[in-house]
């Protein structure tokens, strides 16, 4: 075998046994949501891939099905998707507890204000027909801040405030999917 081939060799085997992707893709993580509601988890709205980066966690949304418009868009503190009673009744997502806040800060402020909880991530966009693409960043979150809660997205949008109503605004809960 000529040497100028010798270093593409562990390459190309690499590739040939599928492993190149998946040496690629350990750096990020894949998690699947899927509508809730009160009586359960339903089917899966697509795949939300997460990765690190210097300006922080990068989440690329592929996600379908979903109601046009602004999501309220958040890292909740348990890792679960479950309906809970909520206000005497059944609630999809109440399992899933708030907003992930590790500091205690009990404060809604957006993800790119300091001293605020944790779980704020960018207001979802979804476009006419149902459908969310496109990369957002959550400039104090990393990969490794995630396992073992749950990403969940809200039926309205997020002002980022606790006014005129708390945690934003985003109201009933209806996708999830847990990080493992």
């Amino acid at each position: 075998m000529p040497r100028h081939l010798l270093p593409v060799l562990p390459l190309a085997l690499l590739a040939s046994f599928g492993l190149g992707a998946a040496a690629q893709a350990a750096g990020g993580k894949t998690v699947t949501m899927n509508a809730i509601s009160p009586d359960g988890v339903g089917a899966s709205v697509g795949t939300i891939t997460l990765e690190d980066s210097d300006g922080g966690l990068v989440l690329q949304p592929n996600l379908k099905g979903l109601p046009p418009g602004e999501h309220g868009f958040h890292l909740h503190a348990k890792a679960s998707c479950a309906p809970g009673e909520q206000d005497g009744k059944m609630a999809a997502g109440i399992a899933a507890g708030g907003h992930f806040d590790p500091d205690g800060t009990k404060k809604h402020l957006g993800p790119d204000a300091m001293g605020g909880h944790k779980g704020d991530l960018p207001v979802l966009t979804v476009a006419a027909d149902g459908s969310a693409t496109g990369s957002l960043v959550a400039p104090h979150l990393k990969l490794a801040d995630l396992a073992g809660h749950a990403l969940m997205i809200h039926a309205g949008g997020d002002n980022y405030s606790d006014q005129p109503k708390p945690l934003g605004g985003g109201g009933a809960r209806i996708a999830c999917g847990v990080v493992e």
